[in-house]
C-alpha cells in the first residue's frame, strides 16, 4: 500500500526532491535531467533488478566526482568496477550509458528552447550563440532599419527577391536510427508539457507515465540500423522530416515573417508566390560513386515524392472546404461553380468528407472538390506507375503542373477579397497557397548529381563513334568548339545503334528518364569534380541529345583545391561564350565543397581559398551581369554532438558561420547542403 501512496505522490513533489536546489526560471535543466534520469532508473531497475541500478548509479556519480576534482583514484575506482562486469552486465551498462547520454541532450534541448522563451516574452533578442536557436526575425529586421538605416520598404523588396534554397543530400551520416528519432521528439513534447503553466495534475500524471513509455520504448529499441538502407528507404527517411515538421512549418514561419514586418511598419503580407524558401534532396538522384543509384531508383524516388506531396494536399484541402463554406463570391467564381457543378454526375464514395455532390449555393467547396479530385487521381496515377510502372487513370484528369493547381486556389483568393472577406482568405486558404508555392506537386526538387569523367566516358564513345577522334584526348578548346558547334547545330549525334558500356547506358538512361518525367520534379544538375567549361556545355548537349524539354540547370561543383583556385578563371571563360550567357539568362549557380578541399589542403588553407574563390566568383559574375547564387556544400559527419565536434560547429551554427563568411555571396540566392545529424537538428 506504501507504495503506492508513493508512485501516487505528485511529480511536483519528486521534483523537489530530485532538484531540491531553488532554480531560477529560465533555468530549468537541472529538473529536465532529474526527471529523466529517475524515471530511467526506474526503469532499468524493474527491467534488470536491484543491482544493476546501484551500479550505474555509483558509476555515474564516481564519474561525476572525477569530473569534478579530476581525482585519478576516482578514475581507478571506476575503471575496476567497470572491469569487474561480466559480458552481459557491460553490454547493458553500455547501453544504459548511451542511453542516459541520450536523454541529457534531450532535457539541454528542451531548455534551450524554454530559455528562448522566456528571453522573448521579456524582450531580449535571442542567443546568436547557441546551435540551436534561430535569430529573433522581427529584431533582425529592427536592427536593420535602426542600425542600418535601411528603409522598412527596402527590407521588405529585399526580403522578396531572396531565395534559401536548403538541400538534403543522400549521405547517411544520421546514425540515429528513424524509430528512436520519432521517440526522443515524444520524451521531448513531453517534458514541454510538463512545465506547461496551465497543466492539471491529472494532465501532469499522465503525461508522466507517457513519458515513463517512451523512455522505456526507447531503451528497448537497437540503437545500431541492422540492413543497409536502400536509396528509395534514404528518400522516405527524408521525406519524413516534411511530414514531421516542416510541411506545417514553412507557413508558420512565413507568418512569423508576415508580423515582423507588420511591427516595423509594413502593413502587407509576403506575398505567397514570394520564392522566400526552397527544398531540394539528393536522395535518389546522387549517383556520383554510388552505383545503387540507376535510372530506375530516380523515376522511383520522383514518382515517390510525387504521391506523397499529393498525399499531404488531399488531407489538407479537406480542411479547406470545411473552413470555406461562404455562399458569397465574385462572378468569376460563381461562373466556374456552375460550369464544374453540372458537369459533375456521380457520388464519390471513396472520400470521408463531402462525398455527395456539393450544392452550387456553396461555390467555394465547388472549385476546390474539383481541386481535390484532380489530387486524388494525381496520388493514385503516380502509385499505379510506381507499382506497375503504368496507369490506367488519364494524366489529362490529374494535376501536372503547378500553375494549374494554383490558378483555382487565386480564383477563390481573389473572390473572398472582391467580397469583403481579405481576413478569411488570409487564414488558412493563405497558409495553402504558400505551402503549394513552396513544395509544388512534388515536396522537393531532385537534383542530379554525377562526375565529370562519366560524361567525358559518353562524349567520347560518340566522338569514337562517329570517327572524329578520341574526345578524352582532345585539348580544352577543341572540346569547346565542337560542342559549340553541336549546341548550334540541329543534326542527331547518334542513334541506337551507338556502343554503349554498362556505365555510359547508365549516364543516357538517366538523361531520358529526365525527359520522362514532369520538369517540376527536377532542380540542379550538378556536375561534381568540375574543372573547366566543357564540363557544363557537356551535359547541355547531352540533355539535347536525350530530348530533355525543359533542360536542367547545370551546376559545376569545384571541390579540391587546385579546383577552388582555377574556377573564377574557369566561370569567366564559361560566361565569355555567347551561346551560354544566352543559355543562362542572367542567372547561374556554382556549388563550392567544404569536405573534399578540408582532406585535401587542411582546414585552414582550404577556408581561406574558399573564402577567396566565393569573392573572385561574385567579382567575376558582376563583371558579365550574372547573377550569381552560392550553394555551399557543408553537410554534417557521425560523431558530431550539440554544436562541436573535432571539424568545427554543427546545425543552423555551422549554417551561419557558412552565410556570415562572406556576406556577398547571398545578395540574390543561397544554397546550402545539410545531411544527415544536420537534418535532425534543424527539423526534428
Amino acid at each position: 500500500m506504501a507504495g503506492k501512496v508513493e508512485k501516487m505522490a505528485s511529480i511536483d513533489a519528486q521534483l523537489r526532491m530530485l532538484a531540491p536546489a531553488k532554480l531560477s526560471e529560465d533555468d530549468k535543466l537541472v529538473e529536465y535531467d532529474a526527471l529523466l534520469l529517475d524515471r530511467f532508473l526506474d526503469i532499468l531497475q524493474d527491467l534488470h533488478g536491484d543491482d544493476l541500478r546501484e551500479m550505474v548509479q555509483e558509476c555515474y556519480e564516481i564519474a561525476a566526482e572525477y569530473e569534478g576534482k579530476h581525482d585519478s583514484q576516482k578514475l581507478d575506482e571506476l575503471g575496476n568496477m567497470l572491469t569487474s562486469l561480466d559480458p552481459g552486465d557491460s553490454i547493458v551498462m553500455a547501453k544504459a550509458f548511451s542511453h542516459m547520454l541520450n536523454l541529457a541532450n534531450l532535457a539541454e534541448e528542451v531548455q534551450i528552447a524554454y530559455r528562448r522563451r522566456i528571453k522573448l516574452k521579456k524582450g531580449d533578442f535571442a542567443d546568436e550563440n547557441s546551435a540551436l536557436t534561430e535569430s529573433d526575425i522581427e529584431e533582425t529586421f529592427k536592427r536593420l532599419v535602426v542600425d542600418l538605416k535601411k528603409s522598412p520598404a527596402e527590407v521588405f523588396d529585399a526580403l522578396k527577391s531572396q531565395t534559401v534554397d536548403l538541400v538534403l543530400t543522400a549521405h547517411p551520416t544520421q546514425s540515429v536510427r528513424r524509430s528512436l528519432l520519432q521517440k526522443h521528439s515524444r520524451i521531448r513534447n513531453c517534458l514541454v508539457q510538463l512545465y506547461s503553466k496551465d497543466i492539471t495534475p491529472d494532465d501532469k500524471q499522465e503525461l508522466d507515465e507517457a513519458l515513463q513509455r517512451e523512455i522505456q520504448a526507447a531503451f528497448r529499441t537497437d540503437e545500431i540500423r541492422r540492413t543497409q538502407p536502400t536509396p528509395q528507404d534514404e528518400m522516405r527517411a527524408g521525406m519524413s522530416y516534411f511530414h514531421e515538421t516542416i510541411w506545417k512549418g514553412v507557413p508558420k514561419f512565413l507568418r512569423r515573417l508576415d508580423t515582423a514586418l507588420k511591427n516595423i511598419g509594413i502593413d502587407e503580407r509576403v506575398p505567397y508566390n514570394a520564392p522566400l524558401i526552397q527544398f531540394s534532396s539528393w536522395m535518389g538522384g546522387d549517383r556520383d560513386g554510388n552505383p545503387r543509384v540507376t535510372p530506375e531508383v530516380t523515376r522511383d524516388v520522383c514518382l515517390l515524392a510525387r504521391m506523397m506531396a499529393s498525399n499531404l494536399y488531399c488531407s489538407q484541402i479537406e480542411d479547406l472546404m470545411f473552413e470555406l463554406s461562404m455562399w458569397r463570391c465574385n462572378d468569376e467564381l460563381r461562373a466556374r461553380a456552375d460550369e464544374l457543378h453540372l458537369s459533375s454526375k456521380k457520388d464519390a464514395k471513396h472520400y470521408i468528407e463531402f462525398w455527395k455532390k456539393v450544392p452550387p449555393s456553396e461555390p467555394y467547396r465547388v472549385v476546390l472538390g474539383d481541386v481535390r479530385d484532380k489530387l486524388y487521381n494525381t496520388r493514385e496515377r503516380a502509385r499505379q506507375l510506381l507499382s506497375s510502372g503504368y496507369s490506367d487513370i488519364p494524366e489529362e484528369t490529374t494535376l501536372t503542373s503547378v500553375e494549374q493547381f494554383l490558378e483555382p486556389l487565386e480564383l477563390c483568393y481573389r473572390s473572398l477579397c472582391d467580397c469583403g472577406d481579405r481576413v478569411i482568405a488570409d487564414g488558412t486558404l493563405l497558409d495553402f497557397l504558400r505551402q503549394v508555392s513552396t513544395f509544388g506537386l512534388c515536396l522537393v526538387r531532385l537534383d542530379i548529381r554525377q562526375e565529370s569523367d562519366r560524361h567525358t566516358d559518353v562524349l567520347d564513345a560518340i566522338t569514337t563513334y562517329l570517327g572524329i577522334g578520341s574526345y578524352r584526348e582532345w585539348s580544352e578548346e577543341r572540346r569547346q568548339d565542337w560542342l559549340l558547334s553541336e549546341l548550334n547545330g540541329k543534326r542527331p549525334l547518334f542513334g541506337p545503334d551507338l556502343p554503349k558500356t554498362d556505365e555510359i547506358a547508365d549516364v543516357l538512361d538517366t538523361f531520358r528518364v529526365i525527359a520522362e518525367l514532369p520538369a517540376d520534379n527536377f532542380g540542379a544538375y550538378i556536375i561534381s569534380m568540375a574543372t573547366a567549361p566543357s564540363d557544363v556545355l557537356a551535359v547541355e548537349l547531352l540533355q539535347r541529345e536525350c530530348h530533355v524539354k525543359t533542360p536542367l540547370r547545370v551546376v559545376p561543383l569545384f571541390e579540391k583545391l587546385a579546383d577552388l583556385e582555377s574556377a573564377p578563371a574557369a566561370v569567366a571563360r564559361l560566361f565569355s561564350i555567347d551561346w551560354y550567357r544566352e543559355r543562362i539568362n542572367g542567372k547561374q549557380e556554382v556549388m563550392i565543397g567544404y569536405s573534399d578541399s578540408g582532406k585535401d589542403a587542411g582546414r585552414l588553407s582550404a577556408a581561406w581559398q574558399l573564402y577567396k574563390s566565393q569573392e573572385e566568383l561574385i567579382n567575376v559574375a558582376k563583371e558579365f551581369g550574372v547573377k550569381l547564387t552560392m550553394f555551399h556544400g557543408r553537410g554534417g559527419t557521425v560523431g558530431r554532438v550539440h554544436g562541436v565536434d573535432s571539424g568545427g560547429a554543427h546545425g543552423e551554427r555551422d549554417m551561419a558561420k557558412t552565410v556570415t563568411t562572406l556576406p556577398l555571396s547571398i545578395h540574390h540566392g543561397l544554397g546550402a547542403a545539410l545531411s544527415g545529424l544536420p537534418i535532425s537538428a534543424v527539423w526534428w
